[in-house]
């Protein structure tokens, strides 16, 4: 593996002959074949679930790697702010200064001309409002007084009529009572046939 993981070789050898030359383990004890098997257990048994050395040295690799990939690109990244920065300080930000302030008066003069026109419609507006009330006000006002007048001028009419009226009433009465008196002088229609 790529890891700095320590595999450790099985010893097994039995003593040859079985007799005379027995070699000693690696923990001093004697050879017997039953703890060979216990020894060749143990370290199967560490081999295949005891995975800590393994996993470590892989660690200590990622680890590494790691740091040493991102530590670099970390670095250009800085880098790049730095000079972005420095950039901006020393150039892009002195000129946006001064073309504010160049054109920040150019704008605040054409500001001030656009208030003071719209001041000027805006009074000149109030000043025709004015006028247009002031000749309604006025129209009004001679309105109600040709009314009045012309009420006037009806009521005296009607008095004009009535008056009119209430004299030929009595001309016409006059002239009924005249026609009666005349008609009693006369002999009655029947009278006069024979």
């Amino acid at each position: 593996m790529s890891g700095g993981g320590t595999e450790t070789p099985v010893v097994c050898e039995a003593a040859p002959g079985g007799g005379g030359g027995k070699k000693k383990d690696s923990l001093g004890t004697g050879g017997s074949p039953a703890h060979l098997i216990i020894k060749d257990l143990g370290e199967i048994h560490s081999r295949l679930l005891d995975h800590r050395p393994v996993i470590q040295g892989e660690t200590r690799y990622f680890v590494k790697e790691f740091e040493e990939k991102r530590g670099l690109r970390e670095m250009r990244v800085l880098e790049n702010l730095k000079n972005m920065i420095r950039e901006t300080n020393e150039h892009t930000l002195p000129t946006c200064r001064e073309t504010m302030q160049d054109n920040l008066t150019q704008v605040l003069q054409r500001l001030q001309a656009a208030t003071d026109s719209v001041c000027r419609l805006q009074q000149r507006e109030q000043e025709r409002k004015k006028m247009h009330s002031d000749h309604l006000i006025a129209s009004e006002k001679q309105h109600i007084m040709q009314w009045e007048d012309f009420m006037k001028e009806q009521h005296s009419k009607q008095a004009e009529v009535d008056e009119e009226h209430r004299k030929a009433m009595e001309r016409l009465k006059e002239q009924y009572a005249e026609m009666e008196k005349g008609l009693a002088k006369c002999p009655a229609f029947g009278e006069l046939e024979p």
